[in-house]
């Protein structure tokens, strides 16, 4: 892929526009009227919605009726929602919080320590605060942390934090074990829609050519939340995406209908989202789901979302199982490069993304 070396516009930290005690924000992070993330007449977008949360323990049952409902409670889910929540999914609680702080502790470095591992749009890969290169886009109130974890010619840790110390084990342990997670719940996902159980983690490349990566999400305290978002709508473009939540400060919305729900965070459990290549790959059987992030005055938030995609170079399509006289595959073949490189330009844009590739009929 061919993308800018460096950023079309300069690049503004919003932790450090926080930290100044403004009283206004900036108007490259104001959304259009049609865009602000709340609005006090309409209570029905701040309405909170509890998940389906599925205890993944199940699946090891004795008794097959118990797994079969587990995995049918999932596809239901994947339908629905797009959205669901797991817990008892084998990842150490402590690991989940020792990561957790370590990032926190990141961000509260001085500026000029985070400097060093500054992004660029070529990989994205770094410390950042804009996505797309777009002069003039509007911005949203937060800044990350973005780093490939497979396949592993693309991992290189000297990219990843030094401090604290413990940082880079910590990533590298977390990643191992989300990976393991994810294997599991593409099996589940290939079985829901009557695939083959490794369907799905074939089709990202197998254990050699599926990638992943890690985008630690920091939300700083914003003076005019009701302006701007923590991340603008959108549907993931990978695969599946894990989501580790601040437990204690709900920021995650998602579109349900025409209503914009704020997800209740259950400690300890992953929050799981199907991405536009399942969506394309189960021919729009699963649905990837537009969601967003709001922003607080009062307090900073800190989310660490695991993405589990195809490899760069794979070609993706509706599977053939799926694809009948009755109901044609709805997209072309599309590698995920070929498919993100578009975001890479653009930003955040709904489920334009996604739409824009269905086959005419």
């Amino acid at each position: 892929m061919s993308f800018l070396q460096s950023w079309s516009e300069p690049i503004v930290r919003v932790q450090s526009l926080s930290e100044s005690d403004i009283q206004k924000i900036p108007n490259c992070f104001v959304k259009p009227p049609s865009n602000i993330p709340f609005n006090i007449m309409d209570t029905k977008i701040t309405t909170s919605v509890n998940l389906p949360l599925i205890d993944l323990e199940n699946l090891n049952s004795s008794n097959e009726f118990v797994r079969k409902e587990t995995i049918d409670v999932i596809f239901n889910a994947c339908r629905e929602w797009g959205f669901f929540q797991v817990a008892n999914h084998g990842i150490s609680h402590e690991l989940m919080e020792k990561t957790r702080t370590n990032w926190y502790e990141f961000f509260q470095l001085s500026l000029e320590e985070k400097q060093k591992f500054a992004n660029s749009p070529a990989t994205y890969e770094g410390y950042g605060s804009r996505i797309g290169t777009e002069i003039g886009a509007k911005l949203d109130w937060c800044d990350y942390f973005f780093l490939h974890y497979l396949p592993e010619e693309l991992r290189d840790e000297n990219k990843w934090p030094r401090i604290p110390i413990s940082c880079r084990n910590l990533i590298s342990e977390y990643g191992q074990e989300l990976v393991k997670l994810s294997k599991r719940l593409t099996t589940i996902l290939s079985i829901g829609l009557g695939l083959n159980e490794d369907y799905i983690h074939q089709s990202f490349g197998g254990n050699n050519e599926t990638s992943a990566c890690l985008r630690v999400n920091f939300y700083p305290k914003c003076p005019q939340p009701e302006l701007t978002h923590g991340l603008s709508p959108h549907s993931d473009p990978g695969g599946i995406t894990l989501l580790l939540p601040d437990p204690d400060i709900p920021g995650l919305q998602i579109r349900h209908g025409n209503n914009w729900l704020t997800v209740n965070p259950i400690p300890n459990a992953f929050i799981v989202n199907i991405g536009d290549q399942v969506q394309v790959l189960s021919n729009a059987i699963y649905k990837s789901v537009e969601h967003r992030v709001i922003v607080n005055s009062k307090k900073e938030r800190l989310s660490l979302a695991f993405f589990y995609n195809p490899g760069g170079d794979k070609l993706i399509k509706p599977a053939n199982q799926l694809v009948t006289k009755d109901c044609p595959a709805l997209y072309s073949p599309m590698t995920f490069n070929e498919y993100r490189s578009f975001i890479r330009t653009k930003g955040l844009t709904g489920k334009y993304q996604i739409e824009s590739l269905k086959s005419p009929k």
